[in-house]
């Protein structure tokens, strides 16, 4: 790839990344911190590992750390150890030593490549999920806000987000959804039912409940909730403003249903033909069923006999694939996109260098004017009328504005040419 053959300025930028590739979400869990915690345990460790600038980004599936520190790491394995045994002093041996065996580094240049895979998605367990470019953006706010960050990442962070933002404006990455769950609200807003519709769930596990809050956040608003344990029922009937039941209170429910949402870790079938004729009570209207389990929870004799709209995982994880084929389409362009920004990146931070060493030349001449015409020309001045005076005042002005625009411009020429040379 073309940023293996990039020398770039950025020497001092490192990055620590745990994700789900190698880790379970329950051990990447361990590494979060509370935003209220920022303080004493990400600024300590900065201050106490000399690392002029430091960012920490954590999401449901991946823990990032990404510093600048002057220093050449020659063991970024054993820093790593280090620098989280500060940060987590009480995480078990066992565990600690899992995350720093699958800990992945990136130094240089190929931080910010990391960095703009991540917001851009192609690093994601689901390619081309938007929410990750605003959790990395949030990140660096929180850190910035905390006083762990600095004018590198600054740069960094700016050119993540704008080529993040180029991906998902250039490119159909995200334009296709792939989550069973998306497709499935999709393939539900086709029958445009009422917002008043009855919907009973079956299942309160993870699927049912990212289901269930796409349905309450687009307005729907009935809901009566079925598990085995009921304490779990409670909890997502307590957040959708519905009823909880135990499952085995299924037979007794009387109250009808438009939408039938079905998701167990079951066996065998949930809901078999007389349990469904329980449940319509009746009604001879037309259900929609949404069957996310696999095994599937209703019983194929179901959807022969009554005739529902039926919409199973089986279906929706067929178009899940054919839509990531097409996503995964994409990726060359993305690389694409990728790449010229980190040429742009690398120039970008060498004029950052050159104006940082610069930025004092300004206020040299400034006050070698103040000393000229308050010194050494004080008494030639004041033999002046206030008309020459103010006439001399802006000569010289307008000289030092030209001096410090046009020379500057060509030092800075010069200085970036040599620090090209340099590493080249």
């Amino acid at each position: 790839m073309q940023s293996k053959v990039l020398i770039s300025s950025v020497k001092q930028l490192y990055a620590i990344a745990f994700t789900h590739k190698n880790l379970p979400v329950e051990t990447l869990g361990l590494l979060h911190i509370e935003q209220a915690y920022y303080e004493n345990r990400l600024k300590e460790a900065k201050n106490n590992f000399d690392l002029s600038e430091l960012y920490y980004l954590s999401t449901c599936n991946r823990v990032e750390f990404a510093f600048v520190t002057e220093g050449d790491l020659t063991d970024p394995h054993q820093h790593a150890r280090n620098l989280l045994t500060e940060i987590y002093p009480n995480i078990s041996e066992e565990s600690f030593n899992l995350l720093i065996e699958n800990a992945i580094f990136h130094k240089g240049i190929d931080v910010v490549e990391h960095l703009i895979s991540v917001a851009a998605s192609i690093d994601s367990m689901v390619v081309g999920e938007r929410e990750i470019i605003t959790q990395v953006r949030k990140a660096f706010e929180t850190c910035h806000a905390a006083g762990l960050t600095g004018d590198k990442l600054r740069l960094v962070m700016k050119q993540v987000v704008e080529t993040a933002k180029k991906v998902y404006s250039q490119t159909s990455i995200s334009q296709k959804p792939v989550s069973v769950v998306s497709l499935a609200y999709q393939e539900l807003k086709r029958y445009q039912i009422p917002l008043n519709a009855r919907i009973v769930v079956i299942g309160s596990g993870a699927t049912n409940t990212t289901l269930c809050r796409f349905l309450k956040k687009h307005g729907f608003r009935k809901f009566s909730v079925f598990n085995r344990t009921l304490s779990n029922a409670e909890k997502l009937a307590h957040e959708l403003g519905g009823t909880a039941h135990k499952l085995n209170e299924l037979e007794l429910f009387t109250e009808g249903f438009d939408v039938l949402v079905t998701c167990t870790s079951s066996d065998h079938h949930i809901v078999n033909k007389e349990l469904y004729q329980t449940l319509l009570n009746g009604d001879t209207s037309k259900k929609i069923i949404i069957d996310l389990a696999i095994p599937q929870d209703i019983d194929p004799f179901i959807l022969d006999e009554f005739g529902v709209q039926y919409i199973s995982i089986a279906h929706l994880q067929k178009v899940s694939n054919e839509n990531l084929k097409i996503r995964q389409g994409e990726l060359s362009r993305v690389h694409e996109i990728i790449q010229k920004a980190l040429v742009e990146f690398d120039n970008l931070y060498k004029e950052r260098k050159v104006e940082l060493v610069m930025q004092e030349v300004p206020e040299e001449v400034k006050k070698i004017k103040e000393v000229a015409l308050n010194e050494v020309f004080k008494t030639e001045l004041q033999n002046l009328d206030p008309q020459s005076r103010e006439l001399l005042e802006k000569i010289v002005g307008y000289m030092e504005k030209k001096y410090i625009s046009g020379p500057m411009k060509k030092a800075k020429e010069i200085l970036l040419s040599n620090v090209q040379k340099h590493e080249n």
